[in-house]
């Protein structure tokens, strides 16, 4: 079950004082798909699902979903640490239109490895698209083990992984297990030629909210057979990839776009904008990158 191949942009969502913004949102959503993005992940962690209230959370996903009308894959972020609720959350992005589901583990309150295949199991079970399982241990303190990815691989709603652990090792693992029973993507920009050399499919990225060309010819090159030119890519954009994660995203990516022109740089508390020091550098490198 390949849900997309190549990169997904963990969109922003376009916020200001009043709420969301939703013309700016459609600009940002009119402008990746006409850059031929992939897919793209609505409410996410860039996308700050988190201080989004259950009205905006769903109304955000309805709106990207008619915006999109078919252009590309949508992906909808779905998680959270009290499971009725992402039941309920996944059952509503069905049927508002989404493609697929992204599903972060349980954070604060985490779980055991029984814990997080039982609450997989009963959301998949809810859901008439497939899951994307989101590992982001850095974030909710909790990693989903190869075996329970094996566990949970062949639930026909569960079909791909978004691995941001940074253990290859353990990733390795998890594909020796599951084979093509998951569909693998990176969940972290600096990994994108590791997961593809490991059978991976693509990206779920913070960088190509503001490189969704360069982002996508890594993919594309090491689809081609360019392996060595994918991963001089790749290498060329580290700078300016840690940079944009100096900071707890959405953070840097927000004052990113801001800088390009996308939306207000405005956050949501507990997040703050960029300290002048890291977006000095953040901004030198996106010049460099003649991105602006």
């Amino acid at each position: 079950m390949t849900i997309f191949k190549g990169v997904a942009t963990a969109l922003i969502t376009p916020t200001n004082a009043n709420g969301v913004d939703y013309d700016n949102f459609a600009r940002v959503i009119d402008w990746q798909c006409e850059q031929g993005i992939n897919a793209l992940v609505i409410a996410g962690t860039t996308g700050e699902g988190s201080t989004l209230d259950d009205a905006e959370h769903k109304a955000v996903v309805k709106f990207a979903v008619e915006r999109i009308a078919g252009r590309c894959v949508v992906i909808a972020a779905t998680g959270s640490n009290d499971t009725n609720y992402a039941v309920q959350l996944s059952k509503f992005c069905c049927d508002a239109g989404a493609d697929a589901l992204l599903v972060v583990t349980p954070y604060y309150n985490k779980a055991t490895q029984n814990g997080l295949i039982k609450m997989y199991t009963t959301i998949a079970d809810a859901s008439t698209k497939p899951l994307i399982l989101y590992n982001v241990p850095s974030r909710t303190g909790i990693n989903i083990e190869p075996e329970t990815y094996a566990a949970l691989a062949d639930h026909p709603m569960i079909g791909g992984i978004k691995e941001a652990n940074s253990n290859i090792s353990k990733i390795v693992h998890t594909v020796q297990l599951v084979g093509d029973k998951l569909t693998l993507y990176s969940g972290n920009d600096d990994q994108i030629v590791p997961i593809l050399s490991m059978g991976g499919q693509g990206v779920i990225s913070v960088l190509s909210n503001v490189a969704p060309k360069i982002t996508m010819d890594i993919c594309n090159k090491f689809f081609a057979g360019d392996v060595k030119g994918s991963a001089e890519l790749q290498c060329k954009m580290l700078p300016l990839i840690n940079a944009l994660f100096s900071e707890v995203n959405p953070v840097p990516v927000k004052a990113a776009m801001n800088y390009l022109g996308w939306c207000e740089n405005y956050l949501r508390l507990p997040l703050t904008p960029m300290e002048p020091a890291h977006w000095e550098k953040l901004k030198a490198l996106m010049d460099a990158q003649e991105l602006a």
